[in-house]
């Protein structure tokens, strides 16, 4: 039988990010890293969004990064309460031109730029129950085992949506 047809590997949907959130998110992933985190981009959750950062701790913390690249972008997203039914703790990351004050005192808050960021305030904790936060951990263990793959192997048929 002959093999099926490679297609090009999918990279991480960006959503159509603007140079900005793109900016923020790699800070953000820098400064999760020197916390002990590992991150997902664009991770699928089973309410059928898709959140912008989930960063895995070594003891199984879950934390989602909302990323907002400008006042606009803030005010024109009413989805992101539903991200705390998928994590330990929300936060917010957003550039250093946006002013602090439009974010909810109820998320962290992240400011960053290409380079790096600043957690300027922390998130309260709401504990996940098991059940959800081992399909969150398979989640980001599936995403970020294709996304290897992927890389590996550019030739293959390989998803994570």
């Amino acid at each position: 039988m002959p093999p099926a047809p490679a297609t090009a590997p999918s990279p991480p949907i960006d959503g159509g990010r603007s140079a900005t959130a793109l900016a923020v998110a790699r800070g953000t992933q820098r400064l999760l890293l020197s916390m002990g985190f590992a991150c997902v981009c664009e991770l699928p959750l089973a309410s059928g969004r898709r959140a912008d950062l989930v960063a895995l701790g070594g003891e199984g913390t879950v934390w989602i990064v909302e990323i907002k690249s400008s006042i606009e972008d803030f005010r024109a997203d009413h989805k992101w309460p539903d991200y705390r039914l998928h994590c330990d703790r929300l936060f917010f990351a957003t550039a250093p031109h946006v002013p602090a004050a439009i974010f909810p005192e109820d998320a962290g808050l992240i400011v960053a730029d290409g380079f790096g960021a600043e957690l300027l305030r922390d998130a309260p904790e709401h504990r996940l129950h098991a059940a959800t936060r081992k399909h969150m951990t398979l989640a980001f263990a599936r995403a970020a085992a294709l996304r290897l793959q992927a890389l590996a192997d550019p030739h293959g048929r390989f998803s994570d949506g």
